[in-house]
């Protein structure tokens, strides 16, 4: 009931009523398209049209080519690269500013970034002298763009979500990789922290799956390059498997699958939500004595030769599609992880 003034003869509305019918699009940039059409049938909805391009030049172009005034507009675009759409990291980074701000303009009513990898998540601090904090200035960036709020993945750190004065929705992979092993059915499972870093997300790992914990001693003397010491705890005769948020050159994972088999395991998988595989990761993988590498497809991975056989991939279309549903209808999105999605 809209309330009314009056001023001395005239009489006026204080408030317009309105039947507002939400509405609810979804788009899709170039970094992660198959991710974007599973969830958008999941929800029962088509993938907005929308016209991206990069001119000779290199720079990046988009247009919305339908009406999304009073749209809640989700954007699905992990800042990754995608080979197949001739596409880096930087460009789906700037894509996605591209679309925050051109959905800004076009007068949506709201705007959800959908990221499910968060680019330069590790670049989350200071590790030497005039360093750039990288991950902060890309939410400000966001921000700035027109962001209203952001639907990511098992970000690095957990004070990536700080450097947001918008929500962040955190999504995690974790109950969906501790079905998969549980359902396997593993004998004698240990699982393996690759570094201290690491032993909060790999300890509610083992207590889901009924596992022992062990940990690796692990120094980074350079960016991208990892020393493996020794096994913290007993891994002799049984199955590892070793947990990390993300894969990228897979050195480090090869390196230390190596040494838990040198420790006495009969076997040794991997886990982790991020498929980066960059750089020589398939052959590190190939070489590395894993039997199953398990991943999500936040991060789209290449079906070329070269692929190694034992990579298992896991959809989360199924866990974003809840999410980007609760956030239109307002309703809980911690829920859908019994309030267990802060693994930090």
């Amino acid at each position: 009931m809209s309330s009314v003034v009056t001023t001395g003869t005239q009489t006026s509305r204080a408030s317009l009523p309105i039947d507002y019918n939400k509405r609810l699009m979804l788009f899709s940039g170039r970094a992660n398209p198959q991710l974007a059409v599973h969830i958008a049938d999941k929800l029962g909805v088509e993938l907005g049209p929308v016209e991206l391009k990069t001119f000779s030049n290199g720079e990046v172009y988009c247009r919305y080519e339908e009406s999304i005034r009073g749209a809640d507009v989700f954007i699905v675009q992990s800042t990754c690269g995608n080979p197949t759409a001739g596409i880096t990291a930087n460009d789906s980074l700037m894509e996605l500013l591209f679309m925050i701000d051109a959905a800004v303009g076009a007068s949506a009513h709201r705007v959800i970034a959908v990221t499910p990898w968060f680019g330069y998540s590790r670049q989350d601090k200071k590790s030497a002298p005039r360093e750039p904090i990288s991950a902060r200035l890309v939410a400000r960036m966001l921000e700035a763009a027109g962001a209203d709020r952001v639907l990511t993945m098992d970000l690095h750190a957990g004070q990536i979500q700080g450097f947001f004065q918008k929500p962040v929705d955190h999504m995690t992979a974790l109950f969906m990789l501790t079905q998969y092993f549980s359902d396997l059915g593993l004998p004698d499972l240990v699982v393996v922290a690759p570094d201290a870093g690491r032993v909060k997300l790999n300890k509610k790992f083992a207590s889901k799956v009924g596992a022992e914990l062990a940990i690796l001693d692990k120094e980074r003397p350079a960016q991208q390059v990892a020393e493996i010491g020794y096994v913290i705890g007993d891994v002799s005769r049984k199955t590892a498997v070793i947990v990390d948020d993300m894969i990228d050159t897979a050195g480090t994972l090869k390196a230390a699958a190596k040494t838990v088999l040198e420790a006495g395991a009969e076997r040794v998988y991997a886990a982790a939500t991020h498929a980066v595989f960059s750089g020589d990761a398939f052959e590190n993988l190939r070489t590395s004595g894993l039997e199953e590498i398990v991943v999500t497809d936040t991060i789209p991975i290449a079906n070329g030769a070269g692929r190694p056989d034992n990579i298992r991939v896991l959809p989360c279309a199924e866990l974003l599609t809840d999410s980007i549903r609760r956030i239109f209808v307002d309703d809980s999105v911690s829920e859908v992880f019994g309030g267990e999605n802060q693994l930090f």
